[in-house]
């Protein structure tokens, strides 16, 4: 059987149901997903690092009929890509908490009992005031360790009575430790890291509510995607509903038209269940 090694340097075997399960959650047509799995398997091999069979897939999904798959299959790298300072990963978390009826303040400078604190996003809704630590990573093998809940829940405890905040978040693009999940769960420090909790994780909230960062656009640049979050310019459903957005980037029409339609394609799901 197989292995494949994991960001993290662990071993696991090699398994056709995740390959299957992460071509469907990007909404790759059953064909092209048989496709696709034979020609992973064929470039498997004992020991296979998991990010090369992330490229071999992904370069494959970009050639084929359908290529704005590739932007959907790409999400966990495309979040990876909101850096390197992290104060876009700031933004784009801000903007999913909006979608959920929160207003945001992003990077706000609060009195604690005991120091002062940049807070990454306060949100508000109704009677309900939180504190998000907005912990980013550009590696999949980086996690969030107990270390970095405890520094969010002191953090928390310092700011909350003199700013009435009621919840302390932890929110990250990679995974978090079982150690640190045990103690959020002890100390009622809510965690939200790529893959947890079941149906709420970050993963879940991006693909549910069509959240995708415009990072994981195929048909720009980096350099022009870092423009546009230079100009808080975050998700590709701001510009679908708004195409003017793209105007901060020096676009041909046939490059605009291209652009528009791949974001239309990421957009899709959202257009769809609306008209259901």
């Amino acid at each position: 059987m197989l292995s494949v090694q994991k960001a993290d340097g662990t071993i696991e075997p090699f398994s056709e149901e995740k390959v299957r399960l992460s071509l469907q959650r990007a909404g790759v047509p059953k064909l092209l997903e048989e496709k696709a799995l034979e020609h992973v398997k064929e470039k498997a091999y004992d020991g296979i690092a998991s990010w090369e069979l992330y490229h071999h897939i992904s370069k494959f999904l970009g050639k084929s009929s359908h290529p704005y798959c590739r932007s959907k299959y790409s999400l966990k790298q495309s979040i990876m890509m909101l850096g390197p300072t992290g104060y876009p990963f700031e933004d784009f978390i801000a903007k999913i908490l909006e979608v959920h009826g929160f207003t945001v303040a992003i990077r706000q400078i609060l009195s604690g009992k005991c120091v002062t604190h940049e807070i990454d996003v306060i949100a508000q809704k109704a009677s309900q005031s939180i504190m998000v630590e907005a912990k980013f990573h550009n590696n999949s093998g980086n996690r969030s360790d107990v270390h970095v809940a405890m520094y969010t829940k002191a953090r928390f405890d310092d700011v909350k009575v003199k700013n009435h905040l009621h919840e302390g978040w932890l929110v990250t693009n990679t995974k978090a430790t079982t150690d640190a999940i045990a103690y959020a769960s002890c100390e009622a420090l809510k965690i939200i890291s790529w893959s947890y909790p079941a149906g709420e994780s970050l993963r879940d909230l991006v693909e549910k509510y069509t959240m995708h960062p415009v990072t994981v656009l195929t048909s720009l640049s980096l350099a022009q995607k870092a423009q546009l979050l230079q100009h808080h310019v975050v998700l590709c459903k701001e510009i679908c509903a708004d195409n003017t957005l793209l105007n901060y980037l020096s676009l041909s029409k046939e490059e605009k038209q291209r652009t528009i339609e791949e974001i239309h394609f990421i957009c899709e799901e959202e257009e769809n269940s609306n008209n259901s």
